[in-house]
Parts: structure tokens; C-alpha cells; sequence
């Protein structure tokens, strides 16, 4: 029997998908999750072989729980569920260290395939998915443009966010104007906007 946890922050889809997995003869949903901080005590706890995580969740995102869990129990696979088919999200992913990322629009049959794939120690990626991110190529952003574009996101200041990150100002401000020419964007606001919907954020 494959032992599995479900980490998805909304209730009703967690327990869909739950539903749907239990179809499976082979498989069991031994672990749920609301939350990304809560996904490496539940598959220590639990035993599990595979996660599947979903991107957004508080706590931590599906790809911080994914680095988190990579590192924690290696042994552990990790698929990667998400509603946004960004390519971006896939190229972090499998830097994180997921073995599989799927969209959740798939048919149930193809995510109960991917888990039994992943502990054959395939890699299962969306195909259009993969196609895309080939054709996107790799994120402009440094990790620190990253980081400071992402915490100008809720609208907080240079001032704020050269707190937050314990840079100076001027930093902040050279980050920003770097993050906001590489996305081709006139502002910030757009710069965020552009890198959320490429999956750079």
C-alpha cells in the first residue's frame, strides 16, 4: 500500500481529492495538511512515501514545504499539484527537489499513475507545462531581486522592506529598479504582476 499525504490549504478540494485517491486499491491518504509548515511533521508522523503539495498555502508555500521536506526526509517523494500552470512554478519545483508537478485540472486516473511513477523513481511532468517552460527559459531575477520584488508585493515601502530584510534603502531601491527593468515592467506593481504570472515569484 502507498502511503500518502495531502497537503491543500482548501478544505473542499483536499477532501475531493482524498476521495478520489482512496478509489485507488493501492494507494492510502494516510495524512492531510492545511498548511505548507505542516507538511514535514505530518509525513514524519505518518510514514508517508509520497506528498502532494499544493503552491498555495500558508504557513509555507508548496515549493518552500517541498525544499523543506527534500531535506528533511529524502526518502519521501514529492508531487507538486497546482491551479496555476506557470512555468516558472515548474522550474522552481524542480529545483525544490519535486519528482512530479501536475496540474489539478488532470484527470484523477493521471495523478494516481504519477504517484505509483514517482516511486519508480520516474520524473512526471505535465507535458505542456514542460514545453512552455522550455520556451520561457530561466527567471531574470537573482534570488535577492526575487526576495525584494517579493516583499514590495503588499505595497510596503522602501523604507519597510530595507527593515524587513535588513538592507539600506539605496539596496533596496537598486533591487527594485533591476527587478522592474528585467520584467519590462513600468512599476513595481507591474514588475510583481509580471513575475507572479510567470511563475517568478
Amino acid at each position: 500500500m502507498i502511503r500518502v499525504l495531502l497537503a491543500e490549504d482548501q478544505s473542499m478540494v483536499r477532501e475531493a481529492l482524498a476521495a478520489l485517491l482512496s478509489l485507488e486499491a493501492d494507494l492510502d491518504v494516510v495524512a492531510q495538511a492545511a498548511r505548507g509548515d505542516e507538511v514535514v511533521p505530518a509525513a514524519r508522523d505518518h510514514a508517508v512515501d509520497v506528498a502532494l503539495l499544493d503552491i498555495e498555502m500558508p504557513g509555507l508555500s508548496g515549493l518552500d514545504a517541498a525544499a523543506v521536506l527534500r531535506e528533511a526526509l529524502p526518502g519521501v517523494k514529492i508531487v507538486i499539484l497546482t491551479t496555476f500552470g506557470r512555468p516558472g512554478y515548474l522550474r522552481r519545483a524542480m529545483e525544490a527537489g519535486a519528482d512530479a508537478f501536475l496540474v489539478k485540472d488532470a484527470p484523477a486516473a493521471r495523478l494516481a499513475d504519477a504517484v505509483r511513477r514517482v516511486l519508480r523513481g520516474e520524473r512526471v511532468i505535465d507535458p505542456v507545462l514542460a514545453a512552455a517552460a522550455l520556451a520561457d527559459g530561466a527567471s531574470p531575477l537573482t534570488e535577492r531581486e526575487r526576495e525584494v520584488l517579493g516583499a514590495a508585493a503588499d505595497g510596503s515601502t522602501n523604507a519597510e522592506i530595507a527593515d524587513a530584510l535588513h538592507l539600506s534603502q539605496g539596496t533596496v531601491r537598486n533591487y527594485l529598479s533591476l527587478a522592474i527593468q528585467k520584467t519590462a515592467a513600468r512599476n513595481r506593481a507591474e514588475a510583481v504582476r509580471t513575475a507572479r504570472d510567470k511563475g517568478w515569484l
